[in-house]
């Protein structure tokens, strides 16, 4: 595929918004899932920390 212009790239024959968007939920998707997992790794660990004291 060849494009004119870089209008014309992002709008990627007339599907931009389906692959921009798709681009940018799994891009989302990549930087909370991370720190979500760290999140649940945190409250792993508190809950086995607080197991321990009793």
């Amino acid at each position: 595929m060849q494009w004119n212009s870089a209008s014309e790239f992002f709008a990627m024959g007339g599907y931009g918004l389906y692959v921009w968007g798709s681009y940018g939920m799994a891009l989302l998707i990549m930087v909370v899932e991370p720190l979500m997992a760290a999140r649940r790794h945190r409250a792993a660990l508190a809950a086995a920390a607080q197991d321990e004291g009793l």
